[in-house]
């Protein structure tokens, strides 16, 4: 991941909706939710719902699906890979026992527990 798309995802991520609808998708797995029903669980205006969706679709963070006349959307998990990865890229200065509590919280989470993180 370049620089630029790191600023671009954590730009996107650092909005209170957009976290959101991220986190949603993530709960919804690779299935996704149509925007309506994003919407609806968030209480959130279609328009203004869009809106955020584009950001994070820019962003690379969702992926938007047609399924005939809606469209679903899903965490793109990959991408949020890509980001964690190039954060922790350089960890610690190349000083594994400084990182080690990062690396043993992504090695005991569950996906029953998905508050954790």
């Amino acid at each position: 991941m370049e620089k630029e798309d790191a600023l671009n995802a954590l730009a996107a991520l650092g909005q209170e909706t957009r976290l959101d609808v991220f986190r949603l998708l993530v709960k919804a797995g690779k299935d996704g939710m149509s925007a309506g029903a994003i919407s609806d669980a968030l209480n959130v205006r279609p328009n203004t719902l869009s809106t955020h969706l584009g950001a994070l679709s820019r962003s690379a963070l969702v992926r938007a699906e047609r399924e005939g006349r809606s469209i679903h959307y899903s965490a793109d998990l990959a991408t949020m890979q890509h980001l964690v990865t190039y954060l922790l890229q350089d960890c610690c200065g190349g000083n594994p026992d400084l990182c080690a509590p990062i690396a043993n919280l992504f090695t005991s989470v569950s996906c029953s527990e998905p508050e954790r993180l």
